[in-house]
Formats: structure tokens, sequence, C-alpha cells
């Protein structure tokens, strides 16, 4: 599979610091210590975000330039939610990032909802869940940290999350940052996604002329 270019585009710590809307964009959106980060850098190839044990650690909204080969968009990073540890005016300040983002308009074309494989779908996940279903946003489950749990284990796990009416554009992946052969399947899956997306615009705007 052609290997994606990816660069980091802006850091925004307020409002002031978002850049324009100018194009596709897919959010990364996962409680703290999901492992955002360590997916980011296997998705794109090189590390380029910042990986820490400590839960929290990204403050900022980090926008990455990709180019696929075949069409280009921006991955947003957005901060972990429901780490507790951090101080109340701090996370408040984080959540009024993420609120002046998502109340633009802004081009996003789907969500990537990060979950860890071995508890599935939490509090905070069905919170995020209904946040994102108000605002009728299509999103993709990735569960993460797969190589925690044992190969012979995983099909049953599976089965069980998905037995809570899990909604995602494709049946969830399940990743472990580093086995290449998921990855190129989360990559092929964010691409399909992309295509078909624009299938139906390009269907839209035809039926409208």
């Amino acid at each position: 599979m052609t290997t994606w270019r990816s660069d980091l585009f802006c850091t925004a710590f307020n409002k002031s610091q978002l850049p324009p809307d100018i194009g596709e964009e897919i959010v990364i959106l996962g409680r703290s210590n999901v492992g955002k980060s360590t997916l980011i850098n296997s998705l794109l190839e090189r590390k380029i975000a910042k990986v820490s044990a400590k839960p929290g650690k990204t403050r900022s909204i980090n926008f990455y330039y990709v180019d696929t080969g075949s069409r280009a968009f921006r991955l947003v990073d957005i901060p972990g939610y429901g780490y507790a540890a951090r101080g109340f005016d701090e996370r408040n300040s984080w959540w009024k990032l993420i609120d002046d983002y998502f109340a633009q308009e802004r081009n996003i074309s789907f969500v990537i909802h990060l979950m860890d494989f071995r508890h599935g779908p939490l509090a905070n996940d069905d919170e995020l869940t209904n946040w994102l279903d108000q605002m009728d946003m299509p999103r993709l489950v990735v569960f993460t940290k797969g190589d925690k749990i044992s190969a012979g284990k995983r099909k049953g796990l599976y089965q069980q999350h998905m037995k809570l009416g899990i909604d995602s554009l494709l049946p969830p992946f399940i990743t472990s940052g580093v086995n290449d052969k998921e990855m190129d399947a989360l990559r092929e899956g964010i691409i399909d996604i992309l295509s078909e997306m624009a299938k139906l615009d390009a269907k839209e705007a035809k039926s409208l002329r």
C-alpha cells in the first residue's frame, strides 16, 4: 500500500489559533491514555505525535496534513477526555477549546472514536457517542491496545463489545499500534469511507442541478 505523506500543519491552544477550514478533516477522539498518539504514529508511519505514559498529555488540538496519494485531508487530534487528575480550570479550558472547534462550520468528514479494547465502551464513551449523535456526526470506531488481549480471546471479547450496539461506519477495527497489517486495513477503511462520501456528495450535487 502507498505510504501516506504527512506533516504537522498547526497546533492550537485556543480559538484564535484554530486554522481556517480549507478542506476535509477527520477528527480523532478518545479517552485519556487510550493510545491515541501511538495510533496516530502508526497510522502515519512516523513519530509525529508525542507519546507519554502519563494520561492527559495532549493539551492542544493538533492538525496533521495527510496526503494518501489519491486524496488529501487533515487529521485532527483532539485532547483526550475523562482524566480527572488535571485541575478543574485546566480541564474546562480543554473542553472550551473542543467546543470552539466543533462550533465552527468545518468540513468534518467523520470522527474516529478510539476505545480501549480491554474495556469496550465506558460511561465517558457513551457520553461522547450521545454528543456526536446530537451533532449527527458519523463515526468510525477503532479499538486500541488489542495486543493486551490474547489472540484466543479476541473474537469473544469483540462479539461481547458489539452486543452493546456500537454504531460505526465500518465494523470496528482492532489495533495494537505495532501490527502493520492492522494499520494497512485501517488506512484502507479510511480511504473507502472518504471515497463513498465523495460519491454521495456528487450524487446530491447532481440532484440539485
